[in-house]
């Protein structure tokens, strides 16, 4: 895998600490819903504040999201290929993961879809435009905080022992599953496959975030489509 942009490290114990204030603000502000402000006041409002804390610790650290991978693309459609292919790498991950795993793991759990915050979607067309924006907000945000500051930051807490980027994109990967679902499902298996594929692509093509908020808007808006 490629070595991190060394503008985006940072010493270990720095790493640690930024690490164990923004996993503790993410987890906690997950607690937190505002019911009558709908999609603003879930997914929105815990991704808006998490960010907002890893921006501030990134100013501390005299960083900032263009040290992440926040660039303007060298080329836009070397980017859109880099793009098709974090999608490709998804869709296959999720069908092994459907065909030949799901059933060892979880003999006993249905195959039918588990339960959806937006379950309010169904046939509700005028819905899904209302909330469509802001999911693709949400996408950018998502990949802020788990490719760019999550990722990094633990490259840069493992940088002293092998294998550190492997480890830095398993963590974040099993981050990014677990607390979109908070239990060991289904759910938190093609989430985390999804961390994965995302995080593997991200280092191994030169660390820049647009190809994969490309690629998250795509996979989420196909999501929602799926749901009418």
């Amino acid at each position: 895998m490629n070595p991190p942009n060394q503008t985006a490290q940072v010493k270990p114990l720095n790493a640690l600490i930024d690490l164990a204030i923004f996993l503790t603000v993410m987890f906690l502000v997950r607690e937190i819903s505002i019911d009558s402000l709908g999609f603003w006041g879930h997914a929105l409002f815990k991704s808006i504040t998490t960010v907002g804390v890893a921006t501030l610790l990134l100013y501390y650290r005299k960083q900032s999201w263009k040290n992440l991978g926040l660039t303007k693309p060298d080329h836009y459609l070397k980017s859109l290929g880099v793009a098709v292919i974090i999608l490709i790498g998804t869709v296959v991950s999720i069908m092994i993961f459907e065909m030949f795993v799901r059933d060892l793991l979880f003999p006993d759990m249905s195959s039918d879809a588990e339960p959806s915050s937006f379950s309010d979607l169904k046939g509700n067309l005028p819905y899904f435009f209302s909330i469509i924006i802001f999911v693709w907000i949400e996408s950018f945000l998502e990949e802020l905080q788990d490719r760019g500051f999550s990722l990094n930051r633990f490259d840069s807490l493992f940088s002293k022992i092998p294998l550190s980027t492997v480890l830095a994109v398993l963590s974040q990967a099993a981050i990014f599953g677990f607390r979109h679902s908070y239990d060991f499902s289904p759910r938190s298996i093609t989430t985390g496959l999804i961390g994965l594929v995302f995080g593997t692509v991200y280092v191994l093509t030169g660390r820049n975030l647009w190809p994969l908020m490309i690629a998250h808007i795509i996979l989420n808006t196909m999501s929602m489509i799926d749901r009418l």
